[in-house]
């Protein structure tokens, strides 16, 4: 919706007051001036946009074509990623830095060492329930439920499985292996809420490494 405003506004700016008077060469030029002010992703995305709502009115008869179709998009080339990464000293100083006196401590190292020793992503790992982590031929293994309904298991590095057994028996979660692993603190109860931990607290605790 924010896509189809910004660009109807443009072309009201330009004097185009009808939508049968949208051409191809109108869409090029919205996308040539959005990437000059914009991210190229953003001028993507709202190409991306346009192509759904003028394909859209093409099928309802209300353009005789589909004017963005022919527009060519933007092509970011990302040669570093955005994502903060430790090295390995980081991470060990990060783990070795946390209260595992406390149930919060406890689970904050398990997911950490998981996706240090996983290389894990964030959303796979706070989407984990408490049976994607089960023994296998006397090792304990991990699943990772991944993008597109696919499931990656692997084996635990013996800090990881450490690290794993210590906050599921610290915190009292091997009796239902139903809930998710990765669960927010009740201070009222002192005990695991049942909620899912929310992503922003998991990246709040590599932050200060950064």
């Amino acid at each position: 919706m924010r896509a189809a405003k910004e660009f109807f506004d443009w072309l009201e700016a330009k004097g185009v007051t009808q939508i049968t008077a949208i051409e191809s060469v109108h869409v090029a030029a919205y996308i040539e001036q959005l990437q000059r002010a914009r991210s190229a992703p953003t001028a993507k995305l709202r190409l991306a946009a346009l192509r759904h709502l003028f394909d859209w009115m093409a099928i309802d008869q209300l353009t005789p074509t589909n004017s963005a179709t022919a527009v060519r998009g933007p092509r970011p080339i990302v040669r570093r990623g955005k994502t903060p990464v430790l090295d390995p000293a980081e991470a060990r100083q990060l783990i070795d830095a946390i209260d595992t006196a406390t149930f919060i401590g406890l689970r904050d190292r398990a997911l950490i060492g998981l996706m240090v020793y996983s290389f894990a992503r964030i959303g796979a790992a706070i989407g984990m329930r408490i049976e994607d982590v089960y023994p296998q031929n006397r090792r304990l293994w991990v699943r990772l439920h991944e993008k597109g309904g696919k499931q990656h298991a692997m084996p635990c590095h013996h800090n990881l499985e450490s690290y794993l057994h210590d906050y599921i028996d610290g915190a009292n979660l091997a009796n239902d292996p139903k809930p998710l692993l990765f669960q927010t603190y009740s201070r009222a109860t002192g005990q695991v809420a049942g909620n899912p931990l929310p992503q922003a607290n998991a990246y709040a605790m590599i932050t200060p490494m950064r």
